[in-house]
């Protein structure tokens, strides 16, 4: 169980990670760009994922996940004032949540936390979280793509670049490795 911990910790820093090589890929003004009024920006989807992050890892095992000080309507908002604000929220949240699951040992794994009430063992609602934050970053990836107008730099194996990535690694001795390791190990070198 110790594995899933390393492993869970990998991927939230791995979705970190994307979200803000994409977000750096567009001019700043295009982060608070909605395409309609039911669409969100990137700053807007930041914003939530700051308020859910607060929520649902402030004191975790011990209060409820949706505290009663978030304004979650007010998440969708597009009013953040600057980039700077902006990046101000995307690393407090994650602040929060890191500050959350480095601490977690095996133990703490089948206990139970509670989200609006419902019990979810610790494993549960870490998932959970990881699969909300996948889905918001991916949608912040998707956007930042469409807003590059054609200056995008892939975030995995570029388009037609599968084959000679593929000889690349089975030309290589299998070995055991976690699928971020590559990608976080190429965030530190810059």
């Amino acid at each position: 169980m110790q594995f899933y911990l390393e492993s869970t910790l990998k991927q939230y820093q791995y979705y970190k990670s994307l979200g803000e090589k994409a977000m750096r890929q567009i001019p700043e003004d295009k982060l608070f760009y909605m395409h309609n009024e039911d669409s969100n920006s990137i700053a807007v989807i930041v914003k939530h994922l700051w308020g859910n992050m607060l929520s649902r890892f402030t004191d975790f095992m011990t209060a409820d996940g949706e505290k009663a000080w978030r304004k979650r309507d007010a998440e969708f908002e597009n009013d953040i004032q600057s980039v700077a604000e902006m990046w101000e929220k995307w690393e407090a949240g994650w602040k929060v949540v890191f500050e959350a699951l480095q601490p977690l040992e095996t133990d703490d794994l089948e206990k139970i936390v509670y989200i609006r009430n419902q019990g979810h063992t610790v494993v549960e609602a870490v998932n959970r979280q990881l699969a909300h934050y996948a889905y918001h970053v991916g949608q912040i990836v998707f956007l930042a793509k469409i807003l590059t107008e054609g200056s995008w730099q892939s975030l995995s194996i570029p388009r037609g670049g599968s084959t000679a990535f593929n000889q690349e690694k089975f030309s290589q001795e299998k070995a055991k490795g976690h699928f971020t390791d590559e990608f976080l190990g190429q965030e530190e070198k810059k």
